[in-house]
């Protein structure tokens, strides 16, 4: 029986702002707001005269009240939250993780491709610990502390220096002092995992209606819609554990090999020797353990994850600890004759690592290109299927960056000339950062040709696109060749969005070749470019030479600017949230790969999302439109997904500016390809999306259905006016990427979202008595102008501009 109602149900509108957030008196459009539930980092806000709204509805007709849901505080905080900057290489192999093609859940390469992309997680935590270990234990103690000439121009080194006598002076002593270093960035990353993981991966997920998570037989649900997506708590406990011991036991490893190179070199093998064997088997052991905790168990996304860790499990850290404890004791023993020269035995494992890294990509790539083949039609994976592979490679060459580059720095302070094998007073970096640091210039000149096109690209798109711009704008008679060249500019410009997989793909392969050949040449050479060279005709010494100098200032340049941007974050409110901002895309997805990248803000903004609509909707009965700009058109459709079917029938989803498909369909097509949108489509009682051609970031969802119509309407008219007239007599502005709530489709598909929501609630059968299946309304027919034919924000543009909507009354300011 169809529910009668005598009046109409209380209507909201919940506001997600986009990347780097506004203030809610900006969202709400007005300087008196209240919070209305939760608090500074992350909550729920209305107009203050708006509070009590739901015990006068009377008040307000058919307009929904507004309540803006701000989440900017948990990308863009306090000072502390700089320190993410030196978390950027791990964040990027988090993403690899989720960038897998659309290939069923149940397909085995599924297992293969997650193990491979926690293992090459779990390489980069080791990378970065063995370039502590290499700054510290080696060109510090090792090298610098046991030379002359490199110890008396550093004072701070002198109870260290070799030839000071003390304690302390012995290479043991040495090493065990400089340990302390790698010890704390690996504590430090703890430290910053477990802050944040008790403050975001502890949401949990609200209640459904039994069975309203069972898909039907053979259906297969899209991910984001499982119960246990966003509480990944456990999982990012178990990686922490593995990743903090491999830190751990990386520093063990770099003092026993060093201590087992003096050790064993004579006939017979002392004590010493026979204590080191052992405490390298235990060492071994270990490691053994942490890859086994990290392969052997993923995440589980059909339920909340509430499984306890095992005992070895959390024993991990703590084991690590003592057995590097015990090496420090033995690698302290007194060892008479023992003297430093050259490098630190056991430099060579950075091009080992890179060769062991190298191969996890590979086999990543390979992995994914089976999945790719069983992903369904339709689907248009970034790169065919390589986006996640490439962006891993990306990762392992910027730790390698940020390694090499903080390490050569540090060898030319303590001895100038040192990084290029120039000088006397110790050895320098090992010789693989040098010839990586030779590559850079070639990988930043691929960027600066592809920029390069990229700009001609443009201006010929501009030049095609000028004369078809007055055809949006059938009234306009006067062409103003400035402004047309400026608004088909702006278009040109936002195309250039679709070029990313190009130029992701050319360095990934640049990288690639030119990372094999430096791991090759530092192999067969064993010293840096230029000296290697040196009897190749010229001008190759030179160029190789020079290539060396500059791509070490380069290094260099790069860990300086991260550490000023971290500084200046720490000190100024603006710029923590320009921090912010760079983190808002990257860290939308939970850290299933690493668990020391920057926390995943959705696992907070998500649960909190679904709370409020579906408590909400169980207090008043009323209908909800969640409405969402840019970034938060994601939260809104992840927190949709999340919903019961009773609940669902009573939201709408209207999204603007939202790169759903044209950023994240392509990217990450498991969660948000066509199959996941069509299917939120068809359970949601309506969704429209919004899209102009100028917007560089969102663009059309692409979702039609015979039986539900079409999501998008678009392209929107931008600027909503192309001259002067007498109603608006100062040049409209060219919004791209803002304002979409001032074009008057904005209420116009707001209205009818909420007219559909009443229809299906006053002569649909109470969905809340039960829910044995996820029915759905079909949305309503577009009621705000015609609808674009463009497939892609790029594609025919000149025809797009002529099918734009109507223009009208301006409303209140973007979210």
């Amino acid at each position: 029986m169809a529910k009668p109602r005598t009046a109409p149900a209380p209507a909201l509108e919940l506001l997600v702002h986009g990347v780097g957030g506004v203030t809610p008196q900006q969202m709400l459009d007005d300087p008196r707001t209240t919070l209305v539930t939760g608090d500074a980092t992350a909550g729920i806000h209305r107009r203050t005269d708006d509070v009590d709204a739901e015990e006068r509805p009377g008040e307000y007709g058919d307009r929904p009240v507004p309540e803006a849901y701000c989440w900017s505080g948990l990308t863009s905080g306090n000072g502390a939250r700089a320190l993410w900057l030196i978390l950027l290489p791990f964040m990027i192999a988090n993403l690899a993780y989720w960038m897998r093609p659309a290939a069923p859940r149940r397909h085995r390469a599924q297992v293969v491709y997650s193990v491979l992309a926690r293992l090459l997680a779990l390489s980069l935590t080791v990378l970065l610990t063995a370039a502590a270990c290499e700054l510290a234990l080696d060109l510090v103690a090792w090298q610098c502390a046991g030379s002359p000439g490199c110890a008396d121009n550093t004072s701070w080194l002198s109870f260290l220096a070799a030839d000071s006598g003390g304690w302390w002076s012995t290479p043991g002593r040495r090493l065990v002092v400089a340990a302390l270093l790698p010890v704390a960035v690996t504590g430090l990353l703890w430290w910053l995992s477990h802050r944040t993981w008790s403050a975001y991966e502890s949401a949990s997920p609200p209640p459904r209606t039994p069975g309203a998570a069972h898909p039907e037989r053979g259906e297969e649900r899209p991910p984001l819609s499982l119960p246990g997506f966003w509480y990944g708590r456990r999982l990012v406990s178990r990686l922490r554990a593995a990743h903090t011991a491999a830190g751990l036991l990386t520093v063990t490893a770099a003092l026993q090999y060093a201590t087992a190179h003096h050790d064993t070199r004579g006939e017979a093998p002392g004590p010493l020797a026979a204590t080191g064997g052992v405490l390298g088997l235990l060492c071994a052991v270990l490691w053994a353990l942490v890859v086994l905790v990290v392969i052997h168990r993923g995440r589980t996304e059909k339920e909340a994850d509430e499984h306890r860790d095992p005992a070895a499990t959390k024993a991990l850290p703590s084991a690590a600890a003592a057995l590097l404890l015990v090496t420090a004791v033995h690698t302290a023993w007194d060892r008479p004759g023992w003297e430093s020269s050259g490098a630190l035995p056991g430099t060579g494992a950075f091009g080992t690592l890179a060769v062991a890294q190298g191969g996890l990509v590979a086999a990543l790539a390979l992995t994914a290109l089976v999945l790719h083949r069983r992903a369904p039609a339709g689907h248009r994976s970034a790169m065919g299927g390589l986006g996640g592979a490439a962006v891993a490679l990306i990762a392992c060459a910027l730790g390698g960056v940020l390694s090499g580059g903080i390490n050569q720095r540090v060898s030319e302070w303590l001895a100038p000339g040192s990084s290029a094998g120039a000088s006397s007073l110790i050895t320098g970096p090992p010789v693989v950062l040098t010839w990586q640091a030779a590559v850079i210039p070639g990988l930043i000149t691929a960027v600066v040709v592809f920029a390069f096109v990229s700009a001609v690209r443009t201006w010929r798109t501009c030049r095609r696109l000028t004369p078809g711009v007055i055809d949006g704008y059938p009234r306009e008679t006067a062409e103003l060749r400035s402004r047309s060249r400026r608004i088909a500019g702006t278009i040109a410009r936002a195309g250039l969005t679709d070029s990313a997989p190009v130029l992701l793909g050319s360095v990934a392969v640049l990288t690639l070749v030119l990372g094999a050949g430096a791991v090759l040449g530092a192999q067969l050479s064993e010293r840096p470019p230029g000296e290697a060279a040196g009897a190749a005709p010229s001008p190759l010494p030179a160029l190789l030479g020079l290539a060396q100098g500059v791509g070490s200032w380069l290094m260099g340049a790069l860990v300086i600017l991260l550490v000023t941007m971290g500084r200046r974050a720490y000190r100024d409110a603006g710029a923590r949230r320009t921090v912010g901002i760079l983190w808002d895309v990257g860290t939308f997805w939970p850290r299933s790969a690493h668990p020391f990248a920057p926390p995943c803000y959705a696992e907070r903004a998500v649960p909190d999302l679904s709370w409020r609509i579906a408590t909400w909707t169980e207090l008043t009965g009323g209908r909800l439109v969640v409405s969402g700009h840019s970034q938060g058109s994601v939260l809104a459709a992840a927190a949709v997904w999340q919903l019961d079917p009773a609940t669902r029938s009573r939201v709408a989803l209207l999204t603007y500016g939202s790169p759903l498909e044209r950023l994240y369909g392509r990217w990450f097509p498991t969660c948000f390809g066509p199959t996941a949108l069509r299917a939120l489509h068809r359970e949601t009682e309506g969704w429209r999306n919004l899209w102009r051609l100028t917007d560089p970031i969102g663009g059309p969802v692409k979702v039609d259905s015979d039986e539900h119509g079409a999501v998008d309407r678009g392209p929107l008219r931008d600027p909503l006016h192309y001259g002067r007239t007498l109603r608006n007599p100062l040049p409209a502005p060219i919004c791209g990427h803002s304002d979409y709530q001032s074009d008057p489709a904005f209420e116009e598909e707001r209205a009818a979202l909420l007219a559909a929501l009443e229809r299906a609630a006053t002569t649909a059968p109470d969905k809340t008595a039960s829910a044995p299946a996820e029915t759905t309304a079909p949305v309503p027919a577009d009621s705000g102008g015609a609808q674009a034919a463009a497939d892609t924000p790029a594609a025919d543009d000149s025809a797009a501009l002529r099918k734009v909507p109507g223009q009208g009354r301006a409303g209140r300011s973007s979210a």
